[in-house]
């Protein structure tokens, strides 16, 4: 099929090579301008960017879709189908009508659960036993489009969004194929009206632990946030982000360091922090952690 591929991080990027490597012909990569980036901030682009150009693909990156020139530029390109992951603009629906296809959502969870910006963070936070992705076929409500296809995947204990993030990434860059493969027999089903919930973009402010919360809910905070933009806390005054942990066993003051190998108490029940980093240090797990750094039994986090 010849494919128009709208999508801009990490997240992206095993889709578009997916989409290559089962011989789709791809008209254009749109993705989000290149923006200052490093210690030079310098414009830097983004990881779909940087990966088209390597397999040789055009590239576009309006800052908007709305204007009359921009969306006949898309329509000029004579897709049978928009393939939309991550990709950061609101579509018009005159973009949404131009492929003869339409436009397809790879969006990571089982909808109508979490809809919007931040599904793999909000199902670990939740404590969500499962997740996965949805083939959707866009419209223009926010995530309100019928399903396609769906997998689900269990979220495992000790998960983090970031592991989650990549076994995602490549679930719907399968999933993605099989669809393309056998859109002719598929037939969209509405979502259901029950069970909707939204996935409200990660606020800076929600990653602060506070340690009088029982365990469970710390650990997902932690896992959650994980790598971006990280729980943190302080120990010794310093400011330390929290990238890994799991429940244990244990009971003291909230915020009290258990034992020598950073057992943490919470409200209730206690935390085993795993792999934390400090301020302008790469991330470490903890035993090599505290080898440069003891946190003593008895310390207040």
């Amino acid at each position: 099929m010849r494919v128009v591929f709208m999508g801009t991080p990490d997240f992206s990027v095993p889709v578009l090579e997916a989409l290559v490597a089962a011989g789709h012909e791809i008209a254009a990569v749109y993705c989000q301008p290149p923006r200052p980036a490093g210690r030079g901030k310098k414009d830097r682009p983004t990881p779909v960017h940087a990966r088209a150009l390597e397999l040789g693909l055009e590239v576009r990156h309006p800052v908007s879709l709305k204007g009359a020139k921009a969306q006949a530029d898309f329509a000029a390109l004579g897709a049978d189908v928009a393939v939309v992951v991550a990709y950061g603009l609101i579509l018009p629906q005159a973009v949404l009508d131009a492929p003869r296809h339409g436009c397809l959502n790879i969006h990571a969870s089982l909808l109508p659960r979490w809809r919007g910006a931040a599904p793999i963070h909000r199902a670990i936070m939740a404590g969500d036993a499962e997740t996965g992705i949805c083939i959707m076929q866009m419209e223009a409500g926010l995530d309100t489009g019928p399903v396609l296809l769906r997998a689900a995947t269990p979220i495992a204990g000790e998960e983090t969004t970031g592991a989650l993030h990549d076994r995602l990434s490549m679930m719907g860059a399968d999933l993605i194929v099989e669809a393309l493969a056998r859109l002719p027999e598929l037939t969209p089903e509405p979502q259901p009206e029950d069970g909707v919930t939204y996935a409200a973009k990660i606020d800076k402010a929600e990653a602060r632990v506070d340690w009088t919360r029982p365990a469970v809910e710390i650990d997902r905070q932690i896992r959650g946030l994980s790598p971006f933009p990280g729980a943190w806390t302080e120990i010794a005054g310093e400011r330390v982000k929290l990238l890994a942990s799991r429940l244990d066993e244990g009971q003291g003051t909230p915020g009290e360091v258990l034992d020598d190998a950073l057992t943490i108490a919470c409200g209730t029940g206690a935390v085993s922090l795993t792999r934390l980093q400090r301020a302008g240090k790469g991330a470490q797990d903890a035993d090599i952690f505290l080898r440069g750094w003891p946190v003593p039994k008895g310390t207040r986090l």
